[in-house]
């Protein structure tokens, strides 16, 4: 055999070296990088116990995922009724947090808060709606234990009273169907006992309303006729345009709460309340609560009006605010639920 010559050699060496530095250009994968896996402790808030241990879980994975892989080990835990934090004390994440967008390691410590029983947001609205509903027709039909026995089943010669229970019944079976055909909710859930509070308030002002709008004693409205009607047509218009502006939300694309696309009026009168609010729905809601109060000149449903006002504001304001956050092209000219003042 011929020995090979010393610059053979350094060829050679040449060649492996710039295979070694470089890879192989054949069957060598583009952008390889070193695939790490995280691991999940879920502990106990308060005894610092652990509770779960997830070995391998994909750095993509969000928080929703991580509930899942958590309710098939304790099934009493479904994922609504979970809240995990990065700490004893600090706020919940998100479903749609990422694993490796979070700022833990590659082994992430988390706590895990049991929230309790759980209700979608459907059942809270029929729950909210049905007991006023028939708490009001309770008092309208004078029961023997609300009033007097002699006013038993009695019937009010007032008309305003037959039109303020006609109104009142509309206006809940309105937010029925919508709640059922209309109104789409996200994946959110509220608690049990906050529902309970919820049902106690509504339903509890409902019945106090009705006490005093059928009551046998009932003072008629100071200017008659006129006051009853006008108010009657305002109630009437308000829930039109409350109707017609939950059409319109209806049509919009959102994921999960968050708004993709800023709401617009349509060709329906109705809805041109957008060009000045961003939650027409609570303005429209606002104005059938006052037209009641004025129609019944009740102490208890203006007392209920302004709650309710105060609630609708706060509400009102958040969802302006999103929106403001979410679109930088929003309308500068809209407020939250009252045109150029709030």
């Amino acid at each position: 055999m011929d020995a090979l010559e010393l610059k053979d050699l350094f060829t050679v060496a040449h060649f492996i070296k710039t295979r070694c530095d470089h890879g192989l250009k054949a069957g060598e994968p583009k952008n390889a990088i070193n695939y790490v896996f995280f691991e999940v402790e879920i502990l106990d808030p308060k005894t610092r116990t652990q509770l779960c241990y997830l070995d391998k879980v994909e750095p993509s994975a969000t928080i929703g995922e991580i509930k899942v892989l958590l309710h098939r080990l304790y099934p009493k835990w479904y994922p609504a009724r979970q809240a995990l934090r990065l700490h004893p004390e600090g706020k919940p994440l998100k479903d749609e947090d990422v694993l490796e967008e979070l700022p833990v390691g590659t082994t992430a410590t988390m706590f895990l808060q049991d929230l309790g029983p759980q209700i979608g947001w459907t059942m809270v609205f029929l729950s909210e709606s049905i007991g006023p509903l028939f708490i009001y027709l309770l008092f309208y039909y004078r029961l023997p234990f609300l009033y007097s026995s002699e006013y038993a089943y009695t019937r009010s010669s007032h008309a305003v009273i037959r039109l303020a229970c006609v109104c009142h019944t509309l206006h809940y079976v309105k937010k029925l169907v919508e709640t059922i055909f209309i109104h789409r909710f996200s994946h959110g859930t509220l608690p049990l006992n906050t529902i309970a509070l919820n049902c106690l308030y509504y339903w509890g002002f409902a019945a106090w309303l009705a006490y005093y709008i059928n009551h046998p004693l009932y003072t008629t409205p100071m200017y008659g006729k006129i006051q009853i009607y006008m108010s009657l047509i305002s109630f009437l218009l308000c829930e039109c345009g409350n109707f017609s502006i939950h059409l319109v939300l209806n049509q919009l694309s959102c994921n999960g709460s968050r708004p993709l696309q800023i709401p617009y009026p349509s060709k329906n009168p109705f809805t041109w309340l957008f060009f000045f609010v961003s939650c027409p729905n609570y303005t429209y809601e606002l104005g059938s609560w006052i037209s009641f109060t004025v129609m019944t000149q009740c102490v208890p449903v203006g007392v209920f009006t302004l709650f309710a006002f105060v609630q609708m504001t706060i509400w009102a304001r958040g969802k302006h605010k999103t929106y403001m956050q979410e679109f930088q092209n929003y309308p500068e000219l809209r407020s939250a639920i009252i045109p150029l003042f709030l």
